[in-house]
């Protein structure tokens, strides 16, 4: 049945009942169509180690171990985007700048150097740090978008990280086009990441792969299709430079009423492989996983297996979560030859008389992890990646998280979100034991 939708897709993709209404006829202005918003964030984490796990303190006299690691900040986002100019071609312009303050700013506290906040060589956490974290200028032509500057990039390949007290951006071009309503198509070449905690632009490096080779850009062209029949299908590729190239397809299916019952399939794939000086040695992976979610009234359950296969980790670029596996969570799931799976509960808590209340529970486990076969560095070629020590590694996670969006009221749109989690990691599994406490408050204000 398939075949012949996307079949039926792409013969109507001439007809008028397909196009979508050109955005840019009814461009308001450059000044009319502007605004100026404020988001207000406040970032709150324990975390506390457990079994063979430890962070560490910058000392004087070397590295000083710890179990504890508080991290407390408030953030303000401001961004102003223009409206678009009038004509057959407009322009217009976004920045937004971002700026934090560390509340918590004890040296053993902090812990870990500059993985969640921004410190100096010492260790000391600054007190404050500011950066551009979007900033460009933007044409349209009818509903295609070319964006050049600092972007908020989102899509299987590359997607913005947002799980820290800022989230990053990465720096360069970016194609978004929607002439169809059924049809949208995704590009971009970018050669700089803007970290979470950070001032200003790094190269491009890995996740997971040995950080002290880099990639000049990425450069990826995507399209997801909406043929009717609760389908979509997406497909992109990707060229990381001198690293790998890489692949994405995704296949979501909805069937179903959630007032009696919802049934939601989706199914993500990828495939990785060396290019160009292969600066990460060889590389041969997949990785896959399937998902299918029961829906009826205010509860889902969620049953995911996930795969890899393949002698390293399945990779992404750093400061990016370019990953729509089922399985990424605290934990991504993703070591060499892994198998996972998770079951998951949420819950919307309207449907009992509190509207804007939300709850998930989830539990994953994976095993199986093996980079005893590992070979990438094979003819003289870069050791991409430090597996060969994982034998037979495993680990899991539990979790919890309420969240709650402010219905009415100056506050309305306000997100206060709390997290529970703990991991479990045996074998060297890359993300060790943890016990973590968040609560993230973000609180949106429309300025004009």
């Amino acid at each position: 049945m398939y075949p012949r939708l996307f079949l039926a897709a792409a013969l109507a993709s001439g007809t008028q009942a397909y196009a979508q209404e050109n955005a840019q006829a009814s461009a308001p202005g450059f000044i009319e169509g502007s605004s100026l918003d404020l988001n207000l964030r406040h970032y709150y984490s324990n975390q506390h180690t457990q079994r063979s796990t430890y962070l560490s303190i910058k000392k004087p006299g070397g590295i000083e171990r710890t179990r504890v690691r508080e991290t407390w900040v408030q953030t303000a986002m401001l961004k102003y985007s223009s409206g678009y100019t009038q004509g057959v071609i407009g322009v217009g312009v976004d920045v937004g700048v971002f700026s934090a303050v560390n509340l918590q700013r004890g040296h053993g506290k902090v812990a870990n150097g500059g993985d969640r906040v921004l410190v100096d060589s010492d260790g000391d956490a600054l007190p404050t740090w500011s950066r551009l974290g979007v900033g460009d200028v933007r044409l349209r032509l009818s509903n295609t978008e070319l964006k050049v500057g600092r972007l908020m990039t989102d899509n299987p390949i590359l997607r913005y990280k947002d799980n820290r007290a800022l989230p990053s951006s990465f720096q360069g071009v970016g194609l978004y086009s929607n002439e169809r309503d059924w049809l949208s198509v995704q590009g971009g070449s970018f050669d700089r990441a803007i970290p979470r905690t950070g001032t200003g632009a790094e190269r491009l490096t890995t996740t997971f792969g040995n950080r002290a080779y880099s990639g000049a850009r990425i450069s990826y062209l995507g399209a997801t299709l909406k043929p009717g029949y609760g389908l979509e299908a997406s497909l992109y590729g990707s060229r990381f430079e001198d690293m790998w190239d890489q692949y994405y397809l995704g296949l979501t299916h909805r069937i179903g009423d959630k007032n009696t019952l919802a049934l939601k399939t989706a199914l993500h794939y990828y495939h990785t492989e060396d290019s160009g000086q292969q600066r990460l040695g060889y590389i041969d992976n997949d990785a896959a996983s399937l998902a299918v979610t029961a829906n009826h009234q205010a509860h889902s359950l969620t049953l995911a297996w996930q795969q890899v296969l393949g002698n390293e980790y399945f990779d992404y670029v750093w400061e990016s979560t370019g990953n729509y596996m089922a399985n990424s969570l605290y934990s991504d799931y993703n070591g060499p030859n892994e198998k996972s799976w998770q079951l998951r509960y949420d819950i919307d808590l309207a449907a009992y008389g509190v509207p804007g209340l939300t709850a998930s529970l989830w539990h994953a486990k994976g095993w199986g992890i093996d980079g005893t076969h590992y070979e990438g560095d094979r003819n003289g070629r870069n050791t991409g990646y430090n597996v060969r020590g994982l034998d037979n590694a495993k680990h899991n996670e539990n979790g919890l998280m309420l969240a709650y969006v402010v219905q009415s009221g100056k506050l309305k749109n306000s997100v206060l979100r709390t997290i529970v989690y703990n991991h479990r990691a045996s074998g060297g599994q890359i993300d060790g034991s943890y016990d973590e406490f968040r609560i993230v408050g973000n609180f949106p204000i429309n300025l004009f």
